[in-house]
C-alpha cells in the first residue's frame, strides 16, 4: 500500500472509519429552494464516497430556516419532512462504504437569508464584503453595512432545542454522526468568541459564559440522540484578530469540549474578520494550520481533524505518521478531484488534479454570487452530465486553436470521448494566460493545474502543434474548429506618443531560462523604477504584484469605480494588504519596497515621454512622472474566428476570446465544448452544437426530404396499392 497511515482505520466514537480521509464540511448550496435534498446533492456526495473518502461531513445544514440560511439553497433540517431526503443522502454515501455526518450550522449574523432583521449574538453594523451573507449593494448604491440584532434569551433557549431537534432528524435519517459548526464567526462561533461576543448577560463575558450556548446544544443533543451518538465540533482554533481567540483559549476550548462528551474535534482557523486565515487562498502554504492539531493532540484523547490547504497524499501521510493529527480534512480538494483517495490508493498521484486554492469556482462565481458550488479547474464538479459522458462511435475531426486553459480542456475532453483533435498554439508553450502566474508571488499553485493538464494531453497523445497559427485554408479540412485564442492587451485612445506603452504580456514574460519548461523565445521588457499600470482585472493585479515584489514603484490607474471588482475577493483582501506594505494574518512575506498606489475613476489623457497626464471623472487633471507605462486593458482575440465564420467554416468561440474573465469560465466553456461535441455536427441558429435531440427531430434534420404530399403523390400511392 502506497500510504499505510492514510488508509488505516480509526475508531471515532462508536464507529470505525475505513481510512483517515475526511471530507470536512463544505456548503455546496445545491439543495432545492425549500432546503430539501436535491439530485445534485446526492450526486455530489455520492461521487466523493465513490472516490474513497472514509468520512464525509455534509456541510451547512440549518436547524432553523426562518432565522438563518448560510447560503440561499443550503440544506435544511428544521422539520420532520426533511428526514426522507436526508435518508437518501446518507444512503448515497453508505453504498460506497463511507461513514457520514451532517454539519448543523446557524449562520447568525452572516446569513444569506433573511437579508434583513438578522439574528446575532450582539447588536452591530456589519461590513463583510467577502461573506456569502454580505450586504447587497446595488450598482450605483453606497455600502451602508448590514444591521445585526442581538438574540434574546428566549431565542437562544429556543435555538438550543432547534439544534437538538435537527440532530435527532439527522440520526433518524441514518447518518452516523452530527457536527456543530462553531467556527468562522457564524452563530455558535460568535457566542464563543472573545472578540465578537459583547453580551453582558450569562451568555457573554467570561470564557465560561461564552461557552454556555454551545455546551447547552451538545447536552440537549445527547439527551435526544443518546450519549453513544457521536457529536463533533468544528471551531476556529485561533481567530487571528486582536482580542480574538488565541492558542491558549483554543486549547482550553478543546479540553472543555472533550469533557462535554464531544467525539472528535474538527479544527479550523479564523473568521470573517480574518478571511485570509479562514479561506486560505493561494498565498497560504499547504498544511500551515497543522500546528493546531499537533498541539491539541497533546492534551485530548479524542480524535483530531486538521485541514486547510492539504493537497498532497505524501504530505498527509507524513503528518499522520508523525502523530501530528488523527485525520486529514479535505474540502476544496475534493471539489477539484473527488477521486483523490482512490488515485492515492492506487499510486496514481500524478493524475490527481490538485486544488489551486483560487476560490474562483467555489466562492467568487458560486456562493458569493448566490449560485451552486462549482470548481475553476473541474467542470464536472456537481455536474452529473460528465459522469454520464460516453465515447463517440463516429469520431469528428476537430481543430482547437489556442493552447490556454479553454483550449486544453476542450482538447482533453474531446479526446477522452474518442474524437480526433489537433491543438494549435502560436507560441512555443501551452498555457495561455496561465504562463504569467509563474512570476506572481503566492500564485505558484496555479502551476499545479497547468502541469496537470499539460501532462494529461501528453498521456492522451493529443496532436499538439506549437509555434504555428493555422490559416483559414488549413482549417477547412476539419469538421469543426474551436476558437480559444484568448485575449490580448491594447492601448486605449490617448493623446501623445503611445508607441512606447509596454504590453503587460512583455512585462510578465518569465525570464527563468533555467526552468525545465523554458522553450526559449520569450521576450521580457525590462522596466524602469517608476511604472504606471493602466487598466484593471487580473492583468493589472498580477503585473502589480510581480513588479512591486521586485522593488518597482507602482501606480495603477483604472477607469472603474473600484479596482479589481471582478477579481476573487479574498485574494484581493490579501493583495490590498500587500499594497499597503503589510500582510494578511498568518503570512510573513517581505514587504514591498514601495506602497502601491491605486487611482480609480480615472484615465490616462496623454503620454509625453516620461510625463503622463491623468484625468478623473470630474475632468480634474494630474501630471505624474513615470519611467514606463504598461497596458493592462484586454480584449478578445477574435480575428481568426470572424475569418472562419465568413469563410463558412464550422467554428465555436470560447473562453477569453468571448470576453476576458477568469480560469473558471475558460475551463467550464472548454470542457462544455468537449462534452457537447456530436458526430452529427448540427448547429442551432445561435451557433451552439445540437446534441441529445429527440429521435424524430434528429431524423428530420438529417434525412433527405422527399416529395410533398400532393394530389400527384396521392395518385402514385393509389397506383402502387392497386398493383
Amino acid at each position: 500500500m502506497a500510504f499505510p497511515h492514510l488508509f488505516s482505520p480509526l475508531q471515532l466514537g462508536n464507529m470505525e472509519l475505513p481510512n483517515r480521509i475526511v471530507h470536512v464540511p463544505t456548503d455546496i448550496s445545491s439543495s432545492h429552494a425549500d432546503g430539501e435534498v436535491s439530485e445534485r446533492d446526492l450526486h455530489h456526495h455520492g461521487d466523493i464516497a465513490r472516490g474513497g473518502t472514509g468520512f464525509i461531513i455534509v456541510g451547512a445544514t440549518t436547524p432553523d430556516m426562518k432565522t438563518g440560511r448560510p447560503t440561499v439553497t443550503c440544506l435544511v433540517a428544521d422539520g420532520d419532512n426533511y428526514v426522507p431526503g436526508l435518508a437518501r443522502l446518507a444512503e448515497s454515501m453508505h453504498r460506497y462504504g463511507a461513514k457520514c455526518a451532517v454539519q448543523l450550522q446557524h449562520p447568525g449574523r452572516q446569513c444569506a437569508i433573511p437579508r434583513y432583521n438578522t439574528l446575532g449574538a450582539t447588536d452591530r453594523v456589519l461590513k463583510l464584503p467577502w461573506s456569502a451573507g454580505h450586504e447587497i449593494i446595488y450598482e450605483n448604491a453606497e455600502e451602508k453595512g448590514k444591521e445585526i440584532r442581538e438574540a434574546s434569551i428566549a431565542e437562544i433557549l429556543e435555538l438550543v432545542d432547534l439544534f437538538s431537534e435537527a440532530a435527532w432528524r439527522v440520526k433518524q435519517a441514518g447518518f452516523d454522526a452530527v457536527e456543530l459548526h462553531a467556527a468562522h464567526g457564524y452563530l455558535l462561533s460568535e457566542f464563543m468568541s472573545p472578540y465578537l461576543n459583547m453580551r453582558t448577560d450569562r451568555f457573554g463575558g467570561s470564557f465560561e459564559n461564552r461557552m454556555r450556548f454551545p455546551l447547552a446544544v451538545i447536552d440537549s443533543i445527547k439527551k435526544k440522540c443518546g450519549k453513544s451518538f457521536p457529536v463533533l465540533v468544528r471551531y476556529s482554533f485561533e481567530e487571528w484578530c486582536p482580542g480574538g481567540r488565541g492558542m491558549d483559549e483554543g486549547l482550553e476550548t478543546a479540553r472543555v469540549l472533550e469533557r462535554a462528551g464531544v467525539a472528535a474535534l474538527d479544527l479550523s482557523q479564523g473568521m470573517q474578520e480574518s478571511p485570509g486565515a479562514g479561506f486560505d487562498p493561494m498565498q497560504y502554504p499547504q498544511g500551515w494550520a497543522t500546528y493546531a492539531a499537533e498541539a491539541t493532540k497533546k492534551i485530548v484523547k479524542i480524535p483530531v481533524i486538521t485541514s486547510h490547504s492539504l493537497r498532497d497524499p505524501d504530505y498527509c501521510e507524513q503528518i499522520l505518521a508523525e502523530g501530528k493529527t488523527d485525520l486529514v480534512g479535505l474540502a476544496r480538494q475534493l471539489l477539484a478531484d473527488p477521486y483523490w483517495p482512490v488515485k492515492a490508493r492506487y499510486g496514481k498521484v500524478k493524475s490527481i488534479r490538485k486544488c489551486i486554492s483560487c476560490l474562483g469556482g467555489c466562492w467568487q462565481e458560486s456562493l458569493m454570487a448566490k449560485h451552486e458550488i462549482a470548481c475553476s479547474i473541474n467542470a464536472a464538479c456537481g455536474n452529473p452530465a460528465y459522469h454520464d459522458m460516453k465515447r463517440t462511435e463516429r469520431p469528428v475531426k476537430v481543430a482547437v486553436i489556442g493552447g490556454g486553459p479553454a483550449g486544453m480542456e476542450a482538447a482533453r475532453i474531446a479526446t477522452e470521448r474518442g474524437h480526433q483533435v489537433t491543438l494549435y498554439e502560436r507560441r512555443s508553450e501551452l498555457g495561455g494566460a496561465m504562463l504569467y502566474v509563474c512570476l506572481v508571488p503566492g500564485k505558484e499553485k496555479m502551476r499545479w493545474y497547468l502541469d496537470w493538464i499539460r501532462d494529461q494531453l501528453l498521456d492522451l497523445n493529443v496532436d499538439i502543434r506549437l509555434n504555428h497559427a493555422p490559416s483559414v485554408e488549413e482549417l477547412r479540412g476539419y469538421d469543426l474548429v474551436l476558437n480559444a485564442t484568448g485575449a490580448a492587451s491594447y492601448v486605449p485612445q490617448v493623446a501623445g506618443d503611445a508607441s512606447k506603452v509596454v504590453p503587460f504580456e512583455e512585462a510578465m514574460a518569465c525570464p527563468k531560462v533555467a526552468c525545465e519548461c523554458h522553450p526559449g523565445g520569450r521576450k521580457m521588457h525590462k522596466l524602469g523604477a517608476r511604472v504606471l499600470l493602466w487598466g484593471d482585472h487580473y492583468a493589472a493585479v498580477d503585473t502589480s504584484a510581480w513588479l512591486a515584489d521586485i522593488g518597482r514603484e507602482i501606480t495603477i490607474v483604472t477607469e472603474n469605480r473600484e479596482f479589481a471588482a471582478d477579481c476573487e475577493v479574498i485574494h484581493m483582501y490579501v493583495q490590498r494588504k500587500r499594497y499597503a506594505q503589510g500582510d494578511a494574518e498568518v503570512l510573513h512575506s517581505k514587504p514591498y519596497k514601495h506602497p502601491v498606489t491605486v487611482i480609480t475613476s480615472t484615465t490616462v489623457e496623454s503620454i509625453d515621454g516620461t510625463t503622463v497626464v491623468l484625468r478623473d471623472k470630474d475632468f480634474n487633471r494630474t501630471t505624474i512622472e513615470v519611467d514606463d507605462v504598461v497596458a493592462c486593458h484586454t480584449r478578445p482575440e477574435t480575428g481568426l474566428f470572424h475569418e472562419l465564420r465568413a469563410a463558412g467554416v464550422n467554428v465555436i468561440n470560447v473562453g477569453d476570446s468571448v470576453k476576458p474573465r477568469n480560469l473558471y469560465h475558460a475551463v467550464k466553456e472548454g470542457s462544455a465544448f468537449g462534452l457537447a461535441l456530436d458526430e452529427n455536427l448540427l448547429f442551432n441558429p445561435n451557433g451552439a452544437i445540437l446534441n441529445e435531440l429527440p429521435l424524430d427531430v434528429l431524423s428530420q434534420l438529417t434525412r433527405d426530404e422527399g416529395p410533398s404530399y400532393t394530389a400527384a403523390r396521392i395518385k402514385e400511392l393509389m397506383a402502387a396499392t392497386a398493383s
